[in-house]
């Protein structure tokens, strides 16, 4: 039998590796089920909604799914902790299924091998929990391709993952070791590859999740929200419309444009010299980074404007560039022009179009690099990925910028289906001053 010392032990490690988030509901129900399990409590749903979230005596869990959402939603933070910061541990934390309840499994032992904290109490479901398992089933045989629509969701991730791999080791544009030098020891990555301070780059993705059904079981669509662009942004919301509760769900799911592989493919050669080992170069998502990381760390970002997250601001602090009404449109302060992409504007998807790229490269408060290449949308990507990695174009921009650093960039792309077909550097500016022989608004230069 578990001790009540034990059970302590493990929450307050489970509670100090922040896997849990700041949540305070998720925060509120794992406290909840830890002062149940001190107790040798077995809480029903019902009681579960009132206690922890607040519900009236009248509360339906038939027409509420609250609970479920968020027992879902624990046990996969308690996944994540145990193939985290917790995967040595001996003993684990579950839920059981059709439970509500906090019960130890011993790593060694298959799941269903569960050491109880309750001594003598048979292992029983909830009515909830069993009356969702038979609608659940009964969807299945209904509407089954609908069932498979979180499964293939997961797929299309497991392959972007891969894609992603493939790309990182196999480079797009194999450079000599002298023109592999010369890239490494321009400005733009010099900077940031000749210190000890590690390298996060940034990909800008995109935070979808799911829309229920009207019986709170089933996944009935996939959402994307601007307004909405992580777990905790979702939370917020549906704790601001506690109504809406029932019909979202978070899936935990994040997408990124493919033009990010294949940027990824030209960069990675640059960012790995010798001298930087490998836990010092890190991908992360845009979600996940936060101020304090953005402060902490070499900067790079790649993806479209519309993904950039928390750096936005930051990037666009003294720019002479403002986002427009649409994350396709980027406005010239200095001359009032709207760079808009072409994307998507003409009925005939096989006629080329104009795309913008729009790159950065400055040194932060605090010192370090933030680097930014930023698409309005793929083929703007996919050229500024070319063209900040190798020789010639990098030699382009030194001699328009005029050999200055804290610069940023703005390149008109030739597009065709997503692809580019040629790229021109359109003008430069510093960001301090804004001096205006830097700017170089007439000069161009054609890659």
């Amino acid at each position: 039998m578990i001790s009540i010392e034990q059970l302590e032990y493990h929450a307050g490690r489970i509670r100090a590796s922040g896997t849990l988030g700041r949540s305070e509901l998720m925060l509120r129900l794992f406290d909840f089920f830890v002062g149940c399990a001190r107790t040798h409590r077995v809480p029903k749903e019902v009681e579960v909604g009132q206690d922890v979230f607040g519900k009236k005596a009248d509360f339906d869990v038939a027409q509420d799914a609250v609970v479920r959402v968020y027992i879902h939603k624990l046990r996969r933070k308690l996944d994540e902790y145990y193939a985290g910061p917790g995967k040595d541990d001996s003993l684990r934390l579950v839920i059981p299924k059709g439970e509500y309840r906090f019960v130890f499994q011993d790593h060694a032992e298959p799941l269903a091998q569960l050491t109880d904290l309750e001594p003598e109490d048979p292992v029983l479901a909830s009515e909830a929990e069993v009356e969702l398992e038979s609608l659940v089933a009964n969807a299945a045989a209904h509407q089954g391709a609908r069932r498979w629509l979180p499964w293939l969701m997961g797929v299309v991730a497991l392959l972007l993952v891969i894609n992603l791999l493939v790309m990182w080791l196999r480079p797009a544009a194999q450079l000599d070791s002298a023109a592999l030098q010369k890239v490494r020891s321009n400005p733009v990555w010099a900077r940031m590859l000749d210190d000890n301070l590690p390298i996060y780059i940034v990909v800008g993705d995109y935070y979808i999740f799911g829309e229920l059904d009207d019986e709170g079981i089933r996944v009935r669509r996939l959402v994307r929200d601007f307004d909405i662009n992580s777990s905790n942004d979702l939370e917020q919301y549906l704790k601001n419309n506690p109504e809406q509760v029932a019909r979202y769900m978070d899936m935990t799911l994040q997408y990124l444009p493919t033009s990010t592989a294949f940027a990824l493919r030209n960069l990675m050669p640059i960012l790995e010299p010798n001298n930087k080992v490998a836990h010092q170069v890190q991908v992360i998502l845009a979600s996940d980074l936060t101020p304090a990381m953005a402060r902490s760390a070499h900067i790079v970002y790649v993806g479209l404007l519309s993904g950039m997250g928390v750096l936005r601001q930051l990037v666009f602090d003294g720019s002479r560039f403002a986002i427009g009404d649409s994350f396709d449109e980027l406005i010239d302060q200095q001359t009032g022009k709207h760079y808009v992409s072409q994307a998507g504007l003409s009925e005939d998807s096989k006629a080329p179009y104009m795309d913008y790229g729009y790159f950065s490269a400055r040194t932060g408060k605090d010192g370090n690099e933030l680097v930014i290449l930023a698409g309005t949308r793929d083929a703007a990507l996919l050229h500024l990925a070319e063209a900040l990695t190798q020789p010639a174009s990098l030699a382009g921009l030194d001699q328009q910028a005029g050999a200055q650093h804290d610069i940023e960039a703005l390149y008109a792309v030739k597009a065709l289906e997503r692809s580019s077909l040629g790229g021109q550097l359109l003008l430069t500016q510093q960001f301090a001053a804004h001096r205006p022989e830097a700017a170089g608004a007439n000069a161009s230069a054609s890659h």
